[in-house]
This record gives structure tokens, sequence and C-alpha cells, in this order.
């Protein structure tokens, strides 16, 4: 029992856990630094990452969404709203198609229910909102994210099908 009381007298005497705290900085001190300088320098994107979401467009101009509304049905957190009504010609397009970011879990599931491959999930990771309606993204933000990055979009699309 004294020689515990002594060995713990001695240790704090001389501050070893301190000494062991200055290697371990010592030691890290010297290494190569890992700091990237962000805007100018990024770091590599997994082929498999989901940011932000994005409506593709047939080339002829249409949107591609027939409104079977099977990406609401099946997104985990309750994320996806659509409304739709029947065309002229029979077809059913969306009226209405949010999204509400804060509540998105970037899970996938939209885009791997999609029959028609109208809803993606993009390699944008760079976006934020300030005020309280800036992360909801309505049907048309997300056709002009679609519009913007359609070549990326089937870009990552080619390279996705080739991998299976």
């Amino acid at each position: 029992m004294t020689m515990t009381r002594l060995n713990k007298f001695f240790k704090s005497l001389f501050l070893l856990e301190l000494l062991k705290g200055l290697a371990v900085t010592g030691r890290y001190f010297f290494r190569r630094k890992v700091t990237l300088q962000y805007p100018e320098e990024k770091t590599p994107l997994s082929p498999r990452f989901r940011g932000l979401h994005a409506l593709r467009r047939y080339p002829n101009g249409e949107e591609r969404c027939i409104a079977c509304k099977l990406c609401e049905a099946v997104c985990p957190a309750l994320a996806i709203t659509i409304e739709s009504e029947e065309r002229e010609d029979g077809s059913r397009r969306t009226t209405r198609y949010d999204i509400d970011l804060t509540k998105c879990i970037f899970c996938g599931f939209c885009e791997e229910s999609c029959p028609v491959d109208s809803i993606v999930e993009t390699h944008i990771f760079e976006y934020h909102g300030e005020q309280r309606g800036d992360l909801l993204m309505t049907k048309q933000r997300l056709l002009e994210v679609g519009d913007k990055y359609e070549k990326e979009i089937a870009a990552a699309r080619r390279q996705d099908a080739a991998y299976r």
C-alpha cells in the first residue's frame, strides 16, 4: 500500500503525465502537416458521394419525372413532397416537387427508386442556406441545378454504369 502511494507521489512530483503529453506533441510537431487550404485545395470525393439533389430533363427539354411518387414513398425522412396532375395527352407530370434538405439524410433511396433516372444526387457539396426557406428545394430550383450540371451528371452516370 505504501509503495503505490510513494509511486504516485514521485509521478506527481516529476510531472510524469505532463512529460508523456509533451512527448506526444513533440512527435507530431515534426511530421508532415495534412492541413488543406480549403477553397483552393479540395480533397478527392468518393464516386459514391451523395450531395445536392437535381431533377433531370430529356434531351428534348421535357422533364423526366413521371410522378410515380416512388421517391416520396421510399424516403425514410419524409423529406420529399410531390403533387401531380394528368396532362391532355394522358401522361402524368409533377406540379410540385419539393425536397426539404434540412430533413434529408442523403441516403440515395430516392435516386435508386426512380425508374426514369429523374432525381439524382450530384457531387455538389458546397451549398448553404442563410434564411429559413433556403434549403427547401422546389421543383424549379431542382430543375435549374439539373440543367446547370447535366454534363457532369451524365458523365457520372456513364461512369457508374461502367463500374457495374
